[in-house]
């Protein structure tokens, strides 16, 4: 079978590396243009990008997957099935249908359960037990295609939003390698999605990912948890924002009144009052400076015991 390989991230990399390693025929990768990344915008390859070329595998790189022209490379490169991995745009239903065997996607949730751009991140906002990996047939609907295989993966209490998205790159590079394998054998089932049962992961914007001071302690701690390391969860003191890694919440109760008061700060990081309980976060990451210890802060005079970070009410995500 002739797979044409689409994704752009890290996540997708070792997707595309399995495909290589058990033999399949990739003729071709589709990931998105380098972009300028970092103080220096140096412009910089996709991590997809690299991966392909250390393969020798050739590299579409269209500004938006669409055109006679881009139509032509795909035409020339014979695939017959397209493999999708957080390749980063919507494809139209002509790039869906253009192979013999359609396309099929490597999605980071129990779909029906979180279609969209951030599904990892929002299961852990919203304490989820658990999550996993849904490989599906694309259709034009976002995340809406029948299912043809899943593989279940439990959230542990204190796992970051990043170390879970390379969880889930590894348990989907298998997946995707099983469904294949039983595509091949003509035992992979289609079953539609309980549409009705559906939940969205929207794109995570700005005010995402701002800390309300005002919520309970283990609310506050998914939230900087599924934002960790990327993109970071923050609150502002004297006006500057400071982004907020390494928490362990606490129900224990205090006198404060007053939300977002620094209690203590010591060798186990900063503690911080919320509207129920507290947070202690290790390591902070204040704007225009290097990500350091929550002491190391304070004894650079950055924060000081009973300083209050502001607390700004955000919208439901």
């Amino acid at each position: 079978m002739r797979i044409l390989f689409w994704g752009t991230p890290e996540f997708a990399v070792p997707p595309l590396e399995a495909l290589l390693g058990e033999g399949f025929n990739v003729v071709g990768v589709v990931t998105q243009p380098d972009r300028p990344v970092g103080r220096a915008r140096e412009l910089t390859p996709p991590p997809v990008k690299i991966a392909a070329l250390r393969e020798g595998l050739p590299v579409l790189q269209p500004e938006r997957p669409r055109g006679d022209a881009f139509f032509a490379e795909l035409t020339a490169l014979g695939a017959e099935l397209n493999v999708v991995v957080a390749y980063g745009h919507i494809l139209s239903t002509a790039v869906i249908e253009h192979p013999s065997r359609g396309t099929i996607n490597v999605h980071a949730s129990l779909l029906p359960l979180l279609r969209g751009a951030a599904p990892i991140e929002t299961a852990i906002r919203r304490g989820f037990s658990e999550t996993g990996i849904t490989i599906m047939r694309m259709v034009l609907a976002m995340d809406a295609g029948p299912i043809l295989h899943t593989a279940r993966v439990p959230i542990l209490a204190d796992e970051t939003g990043g170390e879970l998205r390379n969880r889930l790159s590894e348990v989907g590079a298998q997946a995707l390698i099983e469904s294949l394998a039983l595509m091949d054998l003509d035992l992979l089932p289609e079953v539609g999605q309980d549409h009705v049962n559906a939940t969205f992961a929207p794109k995570i914007e700005r005010d995402d990912a701002r800390i309300d001071w005002q919520k309970g302690a283990p609310e506050i701690a998914n939230l900087i948890r599924a934002y960790d390391p990327r993109p970071g969860a923050f609150t502002t003191l004297r006006g500057a924002d400071v982004k907020c890694y390494g928490v362990r919440p606490s129900l224990m109760q205090t006198a404060v009144d007053a939300p977002g008061t620094v209690l203590a700060i010591d060798d186990d990081g900063m503690l911080v009052a919320c509207g129920e309980g507290t947070v202690r976060i290790v390591d902070v990451h204040p704007s225009g400076k290097r990500r350091l210890a929550a002491r190391d802060w304070a004894a650079g005079r950055g924060v000081s015991f009973n300083d209050r970070f502001d607390s700004v009410a955000t919208s439901a995500s």
